[in-house]
């Protein structure tokens, strides 16, 4: 019987503008609404990293500089990346222009070939799928790289109280290698769940073919990432997002063989301080069996890359540890995978 491919992670590589807002510059942001002490208490903010430069700072580029990182951390030959799946947000330095091929150039992946996916802060996990379905149905594909860049804090109007949940956006890139039958650090189930009455429940409001930018509203619209329809989708989150999110987990286990006991890292994205509590009590672990993300806020999808990278740095995430990667985008998507550390058996 023939052995069955398998797909590790070769490793990761992060960027972060140098620029940070403090808890105290959110709060009189809001106007007075939040406190310094809230914003660090409630919404777990100590401070987040900010873009300083259109350019410099952009999504494409600071994608770019994580894959670097990687590449650096790693010692691996950009020539031999087979694949680019870029997980950049669609706010970026030139509409229309392909993410994946600007990152493709500037790390010298020249027999690559590239392609952006979104699925908002869910795009990490479902491009990690997605390049370990690609790396095990097709022959020729053997290293795929997931990369991209965020800074859809540049939305965010702070004076607007239904965007508390996104005070917490920050900006950076990151970057995760897949190789097939790297017999290391094995990705193993995940499971993905959405929900597609909530897809125009928030996003940007101005600005599209919808409601274009005009001289009058060009101000406001670029400030515009909001909830669209607040009541509705608050109510319908409070009903099936929790259970969502734990039957991704749990069924990203099951695919892997494994439960609840064996996990041993929680890559969680960045929430609010009581809802990243709850989920750990909820899954029987300590909290030094994750990372609160209260120095860095939410990086959207780069969150996950972000929670192992820092994790390996710490040894929270050593030989044998099983991580569970979990996240949730606006639209709405929830979505898991399962990944074993180390050597393979």
């Amino acid at each position: 019987m023939a052995k069955k491919d398998v797909v590790g992670i070769v490793g990761t590589g992060v960027y972060f503008p140098p620029k940070m807002m403090t808890a105290k510059e959110i709060a009189d942001a809001t106007n007075g609404v939040w406190t310094e002490e809230n914003v660090i208490l409630k919404l777990g903010i100590k401070q987040k990293p900010v873009p300083a430069d259109g350019l410099k700072h952009g999504t494409q580029e600071m994608g770019a500089l994580a894959a670097l990182d990687l590449l650096k951390n790693t010692g691996f030959d950009p020539k031999k990346i087979d694949v680019i799946l870029c997980i950049g947000e669609e706010w970026k330095e030139y509409p229309l222009t392909t993410s994946a091929l600007y990152i493709q150039d500037r790390i010298g992946a020249d027999n690559a070939w590239g392609i952006d996916v979104a699925n908002r802060c869910c795009t990490t996990v479902t491009a990690m799928k997605m390049a370990k379905d690609m790396l095990l149905a097709d022959d020729e594909i053997n290293t795929v790289l997931v990369v991209g860049g965020y800074r859809n804090v540049d939305f965010v109007d702070y004076s607007d109280r239904n965007m508390s949940m996104m005070y917490n956006l920050g900006a950076g890139g990151g970057a995760i290698l897949l190789k097939k039958n790297h017999h290391s650090n094995l990705l193993l189930g995940s499971h993905i769940i959405s929900d597609g009455s909530l897809a125009r429940s928030a996003g940007v409001e101005i600005g599209g073919t919808a409601n274009p930018f005009t001289k009058e509203n060009l101000e406001e619209g670029l400030k515009s990432l909001r909830l669209m329809d607040p009541v509705r989708m608050k109510d319908r989150l409070n009903a099936v997002s929790m259970p969502n999110w734990y039957k991704c987990i749990d069924e990203s286990l099951r695919k892997s063989n494994l439960t609840r006991k064996d996990i041993g890292f929680l890559a969680i994205l960045h929430m609010k301080r009581s809802g990243h509590y709850a989920m750990l009590e909820e899954l029987g672990l300590r909290e030094d069996q994750s990372i609160y993300l209260e120095d860095y806020g939410h990086i959207g999808q780069i969150d996950q890359i972000l929670s192992l990278h820092l994790a390996l740095q710490t040894g929270q995430v050593k030989e044998g540890t099983v991580i569970s990667m979990i996240a949730a985008g606006i639209g709405y998507v929830w979505a898991a995978n399962i990944i074993r550390w180390g050597r393979a058996s």
